[in-house]
């Protein structure tokens, strides 16, 4: 795992434009390829939402959490979390895909769209999908993945009865790709928050 956390922190690192570690080795070249392919996920909403939330981690705008809203197979809007970057504990990203949604459709009513997202919805972010009425939720990271991360979503889903009810509305979609995002993550020793 720690060669596979490695590899992938490099691969990523050199993808994002970022420093790379003295200690890299271009001896290490195929398994960063390798990497890469991983890292892949099947669906390209889900792709994209893996890579918005590169693009908040480079910027240090907060957790590894990227969001893209699609009506009738086209983007609407991305979003990831920016909860460092405007010390706002709300500002996830499904809130900010959302927002921007709302903003270019120039309604409150999201009807027929759905949303992609590299980790399943706290239960703030999976009120915002309700009350906008986005018809599905595709998520990569499950809740409990979450936690493993340094997230709290499990403690609060648990207080709230918990999401037995919602099957069919949240789908599972490309945890790998996403499970390779939150190592990757990990590797950068993040701020908890």
């Amino acid at each position: 795992m720690k060669t596979r956390s490695a590899a992938l922190a490099l691969t990523l690192s050199l993808a994002l434009g970022l420093a790379v570690p003295a200690q890299a080795r271009t001896a290490d070249y195929p398994a960063l390829q390798a990497e890469k392919l991983a890292l892949q996920a099947k669906n390209p909403f889900m792709r994209l939402a893996i890579a918005e939330a590169l693009e908040g981690i480079r910027q240090g705008h907060g957790g590894p959490f990227g969001c893209v809203v699609v009506k009738d197979g086209k983007v609407i809007a991305q979003g990831h979390n920016k909860v460092l970057k405007m010390r706002n504990p709300i500002l996830h990203g499904e809130i900010d895909a959302i927002e921007a949604s709302c903003r270019r459709l120039g309604t409150h009513d999201l009807s027929g769209c759905e949303i992609y997202t590299t980790g399943e919805p706290c239960p703030m972010c999976l009120a915002a999908c309700l009350w906008a009425k986005i018809s599905k939720v595709h998520y990569g990271c499950t809740i409990a993945d979450n936690a493993r991360i340094g997230f709290r979503d499990e403690a609060m889903d648990r207080l709230l009865g918990g999401r037995k009810g919602l099957a069919g509305y949240l789908v599972p979609k490309d945890r790998d790709a996403c499970l390779s995002l939150f190592e990757f993550y990990l590797s950068l020793n993040p701020t908890r928050y």
